[in-house]
């Protein structure tokens, strides 16, 4: 059962949507855990990031929507976010937080199944890659698709994402052990990199993102065998 949150200060548009996650359930065989907030300030007070889809309004009190949304990707980076508002010119703002979608009142049920739809999809495919980790005295859920690489400066550990840096307490080692799975390499003893964001190798450096980094003598062999492999099951994938 997915947990769903409706953070809306008005009644009337949070039943409206309540109304339309039960019918959507109904008609696609599914079960879903409704919890309505009446603020974003409530809402984030104490987040656990348990929630596949995110409702949420942009015009409340104490904090509005697109601030909450911000906090919001601060901590889980893998919820799926639907806004819902009067004003479509907060469009554009929406990218900044990867929001799904927007729905703009009054909401019709065909506009908000599809984008239900394809926000359970976007969640689906991020929760199946992501990871969580100790952050700020509570934990963040970040996806290792915009995860770049992993550093450690004397005993600090740095995830270098597409858009911002975490920097938590911890041992490379154990993470190395996490992010195998995902294809995470090793190139010397302070780096783990992802190899989708690796532009290339040039001597004793790979790019990652805008990035150089050293790959280290005693690590270059294995490190260039086990790219050349991740490059070939890529192109198994795609034939």
């Amino acid at each position: 059962m997915r947990n769903i949150a409706i953070v809306e200060d008005e009644k009337g548009a949070a039943e409206t949507l309540r109304d339309y996650i039960a019918k959507y359930a109904e008609e696609n065989g599914q079960q879903f855990n409704v919890v309505r907030f009446k603020n974003a300030a409530d809402f984030l007070e104490d987040y656990k990031a348990i929630y596949a889809v995110v409702f949420m309004d942009i015009q409340m009190p104490k904090m509005n929507g697109m601030d909450g949304a911000m906090e919001l990707r601060k901590i889980d980076k893998t919820t799926s976010v639907i806004f819902i508002t009067n004003l479509v010119q907060y469009a554009q703002k929406g990218y900044e937080v990867d929001a799904v979608g927007f729905l703009v009142k009054p909401v019709s049920y065909f506009d908000f199944a599809l984008k239900f739809r394809k926000a359970l999809d976007v969640y689906v495919m991020n929760e199946e890659r992501s990871i969580t980790v100790k952050y700020r005295g509570g934990m963040c859920r970040i996806s290792t698709d915009k995860l770049m690489y992993v550093e450690i400066i004397a005993h600090r550990l740095y995830y270098h994402l597409i858009d911002e840096d975490i920097e938590i307490t911890g041992v490379l080692s154990e993470v190395e052990k996490e992010l195998a799975s995902y294809g995470f390499l090793r190139c010397n003893k302070c780096y783990l990199v992802n190899p989708k964001f690796i532009v290339g190798v040039k001597g004793s450096d790979v790019r990652v993102g805008n990035r150089d980094l050293q790959i280290s003598r005693p690590r270059r062999a294995a490190f260039l065998s086990e790219l050349a492999a991740w490059y070939a099951g890529q192109g198994e994938r795609h034939d």
